[in-house]
């Protein structure tokens, strides 16, 4: 276990930032009782969430740890932590009135943490998957520019319910004032990005029309680099702490090669200075590696001119790193840095990275969402299969990495990128109570031999009947409680069937590169 430098208070100005509310806001917070936010001059503001009034205590279940799973115990949550858990009848001795949850033939398990998800994504479903990275088909118009006034939050909306129907409570997310006003009153543990980005004659991940036409390097701006600067203090300054500590906000760069030494350093500084996590997108092309080694990395991959910046360490979770040489391996593993393993995307664009590799040279991995979807419990069958078949060299196929391992990535692993280590990320007296319950009296996974490997290899998101984050029920019993789960599904449907019409009207019938079919 590598040491992590130690935790600075969270505590920050009373003041929160003025955000305007739409009725897709008002809709968002129907059904949330305890909701943590109050209207104020046409505004909204954070404040922090009262404690539960009753202990709860989770009855004759299955605790569900990476290393450890307890048959039939009780687990006992009070305010939002965890407070104790042991034999069903003491524990109910010990909380009398406690708001009982008959947990037989349930398993509780620690929340599920998405560490990279482009929330406002989900509009582009059906088409964002299927054309390779960046994306080569090109649209006459972008889904994006069809959306009308309050619809960005609608779609970061719909995305958090997602993840809360498939037990994530814990998302690593866009800007406070981008994904902000749609996923603060989810009730979910949220960690924003603010970020510098400060090439003036680029955007947009490498491709290689960029690659093949760029003539002149990077010319980075100082005006750019301090409004991002600038950026992530307001942020920080705003939000960080909030919601009784449920909002963080970390500094972060946007993509290697539009990114200058300068403002890595800047990046790398400000988390230090606040003991805060920091990200990037790297490696996710092998035109980004080639540009980077042609106009910002003086012959250097990527990953070397990160480590030239001094941007590797413990808090640094790599968003991707599909393409890595054995010599950047080595680089993110003994500087301790985190993986951000988007299986499913990756796999949905044709390549995965070294994740073994990556384990085995040192670094901590962890999940995440990317594009599209929201549901880091299928990331997990995915990660482990892929992982599977990537390890050639096996004497013996199939073994590694186990169920147990995945489960631990999408917490723990979580835990450690989103710097919560103590706090969250397993099932353990005096950690915040972010859970979530799977029913597992399902034809899909019963019987079984060992509870986490049918979860994992058997179970679905839709085995998920309860969420809990800070000790507080997002779901119950399957139903949401802090959104209007159908009244946001069903305008959802409406913007997208609209959307989509306007960008078939604007660019033609989307063609699929089918395969031949024979006879």
């Amino acid at each position: 276990m590598r040491k992590r430098n130690k935790r600075r208070s969270s505590s920050s100005p009373a003041s929160g930032p003025s955000v305007n509310l739409t009725r897709r806001q008002l809709l968002a917070g129907a059904g949330a009782g305890a909701a943590a936010l109050f209207f104020e001059s046409g505004g909204v503001e954070a404040r922090q969430a009262p404690p539960a009034a009753r202990p709860i205590v989770f009855t004759h279940t299955i605790v569900a740890n990476p290393d450890l799973t307890q048959e039939d115990v009780a687990l006992a949550v009070v305010g939002d932590t965890i407070a104790d858990i042991g034999p069903t009848d003491a524990i109910l001795q010990k909380y009398p009135n406690a708001d009982q949850y008959d947990g037989r033939g349930k398993v509780i398990l620690p929340g599920l943490v998405n560490c990279h998800g482009h929330l406002g994504a989900v509009l582009e479903r059906g088409y964002n998957e299927d054309f390779g990275f960046p994306n080569s088909y090109k649209l006459a118009a972008s889904p994006s520019s069809y959306l009308q006034p309050g619809e960005s939050t609608l779609m970061v909306q719909i995305a958090a319910l997602e993840s809360i129907r498939s037990g994530t409570t814990t998302v690593v997310a866009g800007s406070t004032s981008g994904d902000g006003p749609g996923l603060i009153p989810s009730g979910l543990r949220c960690v924003f990005l603010e970020s510098i980005r400060d090439a003036e004659n680029m955007s947009g991940p490498m491709t290689l029309e960029t690659l093949r036409d760029m003539k002149e390097a990077p010319r980075f701006s100082e005006k750019l680099r301090a409004e991002g600067l600038q950026r992530i203090n307001d942020g920080y300054s705003r939000w960080h702490g909030k919601e009784n500590g449920r909002v963080s906000v970390f500094p972060s760069g946007g993509l290697a090669e539009s990114t200058s030494l300068v403002a890595l350093k800047q990046i790398r500084d400000f988390a230090d200075k606040h003991d805060l996590g920091y990200t990037l997108h790297l490696s996710q092309t092998t035109w980004e590696n080639d540009f980077v080694r042609k106009w910002q990395g003086q012959g250097e991959s990527p990953t070397q001119f990160l480590a030239r910046a001094g941007f590797l360490g413990p808090r640094f979770f790599v968003g991707h790193g599909r393409y890595l040489s054995d010599e950047d391996i080595a680089l993110l593993g003994s500087n301790h840095c985190i993986i951000s393993h988007q299986a499913n995307m990756a796999g949905n664009r044709g390549v995965i990275p070294p994740i073994a590799k990556l384990r085995a040279a040192g670094c901590v991995i962890a999940n995440g969402t990317d594009n599209n979807t929201n549901d880091v419990f299928q990331v997990m069958r995915i990660a482990l299969v892929t992982e599977r078949v990537s390890r050639t060299s096996d004497i013996k196929p199939g073994l590694r990495p186990q169920p147990e391992d995945m489960l631990a990535d999408a917490t723990m692993g979580g835990a450690a990128a989103v710097n919560q280590e103590k706090t969250i990320g397993s099932l353990t007296v005096g950690k915040k109570a972010d859970l979530f319950v799977f029913n597992y009296m399902k034809p899909n996974t019963v019987p079984y031999g060992r509870i986490i490997s049918a979860i994992v290899h058997c179970g679905q998101s839709s085995d998920i009947e309860s969420t809990m984050v800070d000790g507080r029920f997002l779901m119950r019993g399957g139903k949401v409680l802090t959104m209007d789960e159908a009244a946001l599904v069903a305008e959802a449907d409406r913007v997208g069937r609209r959307v989509w019409r306007q960008v078939v009207e604007k660019s033609g019938p989307i063609k699929f590169p089918r395969e031949p079919r024979l006879g």
